[in-house]
């Protein structure tokens, strides 16, 4: 079950997502305060989410959370 830093996560991650900079900081932060099954989650709604958006879709790559 995820917990709200998980939501929280997601949040801030669609909040941000015009500026990739900050995408990319907040994918960083993710990394380090999410446990790995919320990082498994995580990685799929990101995998949905940006494939419309190759510039965010190379942040991910950058931060290899998938």
């Amino acid at each position: 079950m995820a917990t709200i830093n998980y939501y929280y996560t997601k949040s801030v991650l669609e909040t941000v997502s015009e500026n990739p900079t900050q995408f990319k900081k907040a994918l960083q932060q993710a990394k380090r305060n999410l446990m790995p099954f919320e990082i498994d989650h995580l990685s799929k709604w990101l995998i949905s989410y940006t494939t419309n958006k190759p510039e965010l879709q190379k942040c991910i790559e950058e931060i290899h959370i998938m």
